[in-house]
C-alpha cells in the first residue's frame, strides 16, 4: 500500500524542513513548497491526500486560496498553521473549512497526531453540515495569545458549527460569559437572541419559573402569564451561569428539555417545544 502524500505549504524553510522530515518518519509522503501557486498546481492535478498551510505565504493568503481549494478538492482535509495567534485567525480558520488550527509554535507530537485524526476521519463517510453564512466581526470579545488561549480558540472553532450543549468550568472572573457569547456571536445561532441567566442570584423557589414561565395564578403573586427564558431565547442561545447552584428539582426539568426539546411552563399543562442552544457555566 502506498504511502499517503501530504502537501506542505511553509515559506520558513527551517520548519518547513522540520515538518518535512517529521512528516516522512512517521511514514508519509511530503510534498513541501514555499509558495501557493506550487500548492495550487499539485491541487489541480488531484494530488496530496491532505494539506498542511501556513496563512501567510509570499505570494498571497492561504485564507483566499482555500475557498478554490474546497470547491476543487471538497474532500481534502486542510490543517492550518499560523503565527498570527488571535481568536479570529482561529475563526477564519473554520469558516474557511479548516480542519483545525494550529497556533505557532506548536508541538510536533500534536501536528502529528491532529494529521492522524484527519485522516481517518477523511476515509469515513461524509455527512452534510451547515456552514456560516457571514463574515467575522472584528470586534472580538477575546483576546490573549498565551497557549490556554490558543486551546480555547480550537475548541471554540469546532464547537461554533455545531448546536451541542457546552459546559464552561473556571474560577470567578475568568470570562467564562465572554466565551459563551463569542459560541453565540460567530455561531450557527447568531442572528438569534443570546439570554443570560445567573443561578445564584436568584432565589431557588422562583428558577423554574425564571427558566420556563408560569402561568397566571401558578403561585401567589403571579398576577399574569410571565414566558421564561426559555421562550425569550428561542432560536439563539441561553447562557446559564453558575448552574450549580440550582435545585434538583429544576435540574430534573432541565434535563427533559436537554432530551426531549420541550417544557411547561409553572402550573401549566400545555407542552411548549423549544429551539435553544444550552451554554452551561461552573466553577
Amino acid at each position: 500500500m502506498s504511502p499517503q502524500t501530504i502537501l506542505l505549504a511553509e515559506d520558513d524553510a527551517a520548519i518547513r524542513m522540520v515538518l518535512n522530515q517529521t512528516l516522512t518518519r512517521a511514514g508519509y509522503e511530503v510534498r513541501p513548497t514555499g509558495n501557493l501557486s506550487t500548492l495550487w498546481n499539485w491541487i489541480t492535478r488531484g494530488e496530496g491526500d491532505l494539506l498542511i498551510t501556513d496563512v501567510a505565504l509570499p505570494d498571497g493568503n492561504a485564507f483566499e486560496l482555500m475557498p478554490k481549494i474546497r470547491a476543487a478538492r471538497q474532500n481534502l482535509p486542510i490543517i492550518v498553521m499560523s503565527a498570527q495567534n488571535t481568536f479570529m485567525t482561529a475563526i477564519k480558520a473554520s469558516e474557511a473549512g479548516a480542519y483545525d488550527y494550529l497556533p505557532k509554535p506548536f508541538d510536533i507530537n500534536e501536528m502529528l497526531a491532529v494529521v492522524s485524526r484527519a485522516l481517518n476521519d477523511a476515509a469515513k463517510p461524509k455527512s452534510t453540515t451547515d456552514t456560516l453564512d457571514q463574515e467575522p466581526d472584528e470586534k472580538m470579545p477575546l483576546v490573549g495569545r498565551s497557549p490556554a488561549m490558543q486551546e480555547i480558540y480550537r475548541a471554540l472553532a469546532r464547537l461554533m458549527q455545531t448546536d451541542l450543549t457546552v459546559m464552561i468550568a473556571g474560577e470567578s472572573g475568568t470570562g467564562k460569559e465572554l466565551v459563551a457569547k463569542a459560541l453565540h456571536q460567530f455561531g450557527k445561532r447568531s442572528h438569534g437572541p443570546f439570554v443570560a441567566i445567573n443561578m445564584a442570584a436568584i432565589p431557588k423557589d422562583l428558577i423554574e419559573a425564571e427558566l420556563f414561565g408560569h402561568e397566571k395564578g401558578a403561585f401567589t403573586g403571579a398576577n399574569a402569564r410571565q414566558s421564561g427564558r426559555f421562550e425569550q431565547a428561542d432560536g439563539g442561545t441561553l447562557f446559564l451561569d453558575e448552574i450549580g447552584d440550582m435545585p434538583m428539582d429544576a435540574q430534573t426539568r432541565l434535563l427533559r428539555v436537554l432530551q426531549e426539546g420541550e417544557f411547561t411552563m409553572v402550573g401549566g399543562t400545555s407542552t411548549i417545544k423549544t429551539n435553544v442552544r444550552i451554554v452551561a457555566a461552573t466553577h
